[in-house]
């Protein structure tokens, strides 16, 4: 946050926030500077001392964001694991982490990837770009397909396999809304997760020989 770099820290996360929140919420063309300043609880004044427009504002953003999805997410993800249900837990797990503790810079990359024409600047497009392959390389690179079940569409499987998860996380996010994740007891969680990633394998993989 090199940027802010007069302010403390929590107005720079609040003045982040609140821009992070109205990008997301309304999109580049409809998100308003008033609604941003208000949000943060500075001048309007202070805003553009620090970004001379809108698009310089959206553009800092966007590098901010893909930069805390690599440190806090994606570089987090161990990719070792070839079992495809197996790796989505970890991911889900450092993902549902990195999300609580800034759910609205996922909001805001969840419009970006959504937009039709960003308009970056080259270096901050090249970054995109950057993430999108290594977030595919993250899901997919070394899986084990032969666990799967013959009679199983692979393809379709990992979208519904998927589907389930993302359905779970969003879910959870939602139960730990406003909650000090210091406090939160996760093993009831997790559990109860593990239950369905158990019916995910029965339903998508070849049943495993009994060791003996």
């Amino acid at each position: 946050m090199d940027k802010f770099i007069a302010l403390d820290k929590a107005k720079q996360q609040k003045i982040l926030d609140a821009a992070l929140k109205e990008f997301a919420e309304n999109g580049y063309e409809q998100a308003s500077t008033n609604r941003i300043v208000k949000g943060a609880g500075i001048g309007k004044g202070m805003l553009f001392y620090y970004f001379k427009s809108k698009k310089e504002l959206y553009d800092y953003l966007t590098g901010y964001s893909l930069d805390f999805m690599m440190e806090n997410y994606f570089n987090l993800v161990d990719v070792s694991e070839t079992d495809f249900i197996e790796r989505l837990q970890r991911i889900a797990e450092v993902k549902i982490k990195a999300q609580s503790e800034n759910r609205n810079v996922f909001n805001f990359i969840g419009t970006l990837l959504l937009a039709k024409d960003s308009g970056l600047p080259s270096n901050i497009q090249k970054k995109y770009e950057d993430m999108q392959k290594i977030g595919n390389e993250m899901l997919y690179k070394g899986i084990d397909t032969t666990m799967f079940r013959d009679d199983v569409d692979v393809e379709k499987a990992f979208k519904l396999i998927r589907w389930s998860m993302d359905g779970y996380q969003n879910e959870l996010l939602h139960k730990l809304e406003g909650q000090r994740l210091a406090t939160v007891d996760f093993e009831p969680y997790w559990q109860e997760f593990y239950g369905y990633l158990d019916i995910l394998k029965k339903s998508f993989y070849k049943e495993r020989k009994q060791e003996t």
